[in-house]
C-alpha cells in the first residue's frame, strides 16, 4: 500500500500554512509559537523550497539556493527562528568582480563601495554619499514610476561601469533589471550595504534540520509530499484545504506557493473578484536562472583568494538583456569552503555558478537537445571558470546543472521563477484576505528584500496579520 503521509493528521487545524520556503516555514514558526494549531504541508520530500540541498554519490552535498543575504537575516532569524540559527551567520568579506570594464576585490559595504565609486571609478564624494541615502530612505510607498535606469542616469549618467558594479549583483541577488521600479533595487542595495554580504555556515541541510527542530518543538504538525488540490471558501472565508483526497477544515491559510499557482489554480479565479483576476493574470512573473554544480574530488582544494562570490562577464558593456541570454557571458561563481559549508569528518570543497535566465529557452526543448543543452551548459561553465582557475577540470569529481526546468519540477514555481513575481504581485498578495477572509499569501512576490531575508520578513508580516485575526475570532466566541 502507498504510505499515508497524513496518518494521525487532524481532520481541523487553526491555519493551514502551504510550502514550506522559508515564509511559510516562518509564518508556521511564529503562529505555532503562538498557540495556535497549525498544519504545514510541503509538496516536496524536503522541506525549504530553494533553501535546501540535494546529495550525491561520493558524499557530495550542494547547496540549491543562492549564497548570500544581507546582515538583517542575522536579527531576523535571532527574534522569528532561534540564537542557535543566528549565531551561524557569518560574513563574507571577499567578493570579487572581473568583467572587460573592471576588475576588483570588495568586502561589498557602504564604506568599501564609497571607496571604490571615488578612488578607482572617480566620482565625487557627494555624489556617492547622496546617492546612497537616497537608496537608503526608499520605501514601499515611494512612487514606483521611476525606473532604477532612470535612478542611475540621475546620479551616475553616461557611466556604465558604475551601473554594472551597482546593479549586476543585485540582479543575482532578486531578478532586477534596469526597467523595474527603482524600489526593487534601491532598497535590497541599501541593506546589503548596510554591513555586507552574509552567509549560513553549515549549509542549508544544517538550517533546515534546526527549523524544522524549532517547528516541531512548536506544535506545528509537518506533513510532506502533500501536495494542496483546492482551498475552500464557504461565505467568503477560508473552510478547508484538500490534500490526498482528506478534507482538512481551518480559519486560516497562508499560501507560500507561488502567487498565480495560489490565486488562480488552488483558489480558482471564480471565487475572486473579476477585476481582482485581472489583475492576478496580468503579474509577471520573475525571471529562472541555470546553475553549474561542481564538487571537488577529496583532497583537492581552491585557495580562498578565489573569493566567495565572483560576478565574472565577458560582455563588453552591461545590459540586463545580456543577463537572460542563453548565449551565457554573466556568471557568478559561489565558493564554498569546509569553513563555510563544513561536513563531519571530510574537508571538501564546491563551486556554483548561477546564472539568470529566460524560462522560453528551456521549455520547448525536446529531450535530446535539453541534454545536449545541459551539457554545453556544463562544458561552457568549466571554460569559463579555467580562465581563473586553470587546471580546475582535474580537480572535479563531479558535475551536474540545473535549468527553469529543473526548478519548475522541484518547486512547483510557474516557469521555474526563482524570485516569485515582479513588483506589481505585492499589491495583489497583500490585498488576498480582502478578497477572501482568513487567505493570506507569503512569498518572494517582489517584496523589497527578496531572497531569503524577504522570504523570511514576509512570513512574519503575514504571520502577525493571521495571528490579529485568530485572536480576535476567539475573543469573539
Amino acid at each position: 500500500m502507498p504510505r499515508d503521509f497524513l496518518k494521525g493528521a487532524s481532520d481541523e487545524y487553526d491555519v493551514v500554512v502551504i510550502g514550506s520556503g522559508l515564509a511559510g516555514m516562518t509564518s508556521a514558526n511564529i503562529l505555532g509559537r503562538a498557540g495556535h494549531r497549525v498544519l504545514l504541508l510541503e509538496q516536496h520530500y524536503k522541506l525549504g523550497g530553494l533553501a535546501t540541498w540535494f546529495l550525491r554519490p561520493g558524499g557530495h552535498v550542494f547547496d540549491i539556493s543562492l549564497h548570500g543575504f544581507p546582515h538583517g537575516m542575522i536579527k531576523s532569524c535571532r527574534r522569528y527562528w532561534s540564537k542557535d540559527i543566528s549565531d551561524r551567520i557569518v560574513q563574507l568579506k571577499n567578493i570579487r568582480f572581473d568583467n572587460p570594464q573592471f576588475s576588483l576585490t570588495t568586502t561589498f559595504n557602504r564604506e568599501d563601495f564609497t571607496r571604490l565609486l571615488t578612488s578607482d571609478f572617480g566620482i565625487a564624494p557627494e555624489t556617492v554619499k547622496e546617492f546612497f541615502d537616497t537608496a537608503r530612505g526608499m520605501n514601499f510607498y515611494d512612487d514606483q514610476a521611476t525606473t532604477t535606469r532612470q535612478l542611475f542616469d540621475r546620479f551616475f549618467p553616461g557611466r556604465n561601469d558604475v551601473v554594472r558594479l551597482l546593479m549586476e549583483p543585485i540582479t543575482y541577488a532578486n531578478g532586477s533589471t534596469l526597467e523595474d521600479p527603482a524600489i526593487t533595487y534601491g532598497i535590497v542595495f541599501s541593506n546589503f550595504m548596510s554591513k555586507g554580504v552574509f552567509i549560513y555556515e553549515g549549509g542549508t541541510e544544517d538550517l533546515v534540520a534546526r527549523m524544522k527542530k524549532e517547528l516541531i518543538s512548536n506544535g506545528v504538525d509537518i506533513r510532506i509530499n502533500c501536495p494542496v488540490d483546492e482551498i475552500e471558501v464557504a461565505g467568503g472565508k477560508v473552510s478547508a484545504v484538500k490534500t490526498h483526497g482528506r478534507r482538512i477544515a481551518c480559519k486560516a491559510v497562508v499560501s507560500n506557493a507561488n502567487l498565480r499557482t495560489t490565486l488562480l489554480k488552488m483558489l480558482g479565479p471564480e471565487k475572486l473578484d473579476r477585476d481582482y483576476v485581472d489583475r492576478a493574470s496580468g503579474v509577471r512573473l520573475n525571471n529562472s536562472s541555470t546553475q553549474v554544480y561542481m564538487a571537488l574530488k577529496e583532497g583537492e582544494e581552491i585557495d580562498e583568494s578565489s573569493g566567495d562570490l565572483f560576478f565574472t562577464s565577458t560582455a563588453k558593456d552591461f545590459r540586463t538583456d545580456l543577463l537572460l541570454s542563453r548565449d551565457i557571458t554573466s556568471r557568478t561563481f559561489s565558493f564554498y569552503y569546509p569553513k563555510t559549508r563544513p561536513q563531519k569528518d571530510k574537508k571538501r570543497f564546491a563551486i556554483v555558478s548561477s546564472t539568470n535566465a529566460n524560462w522560453s529557452d528551456w521549455a520547448d526543448l525536446n529531450e535530446q537537445d535539453y541534454e545536449a543543452s545541459k551539457e554545453d551548459l556544463i562544458e561552457t561553465t568549466l571554460d569559463a571558470l579555467s580562465r581563473y582557475l586553470p587546471d580546475i577540470r582535474s580537480k572535479i569529481d563531479r558535475v551536474e546543472a540545473a535549468t527553469p526546468k529543473t526548478f519548475h519540477h522541484y518547486t512547483q514555481h510557474e516557469m521555474g521563477a526563482s524570485f516569485g513575481t515582479k513588483f506589481e504581485g505585492l499589491s495583489v498578495s497583500r490585498e488576498l484576505p480582502q478578497q477572501i477572509g482568513g487567505m493570506y499569501h507569503a512569498g518572494s512576490v517582489g517584496i523589497i528584500m527578496s531572497g531569503w531575508l524577504g522570504a523570511i520578513n514576509y512570513g512574519v508580516i503575514v504571520s502577525n496579520e493571521v495571528d490579529q485575526q485568530l485572536t480576535q475570532e476567539s475573543s469573539h466566541t
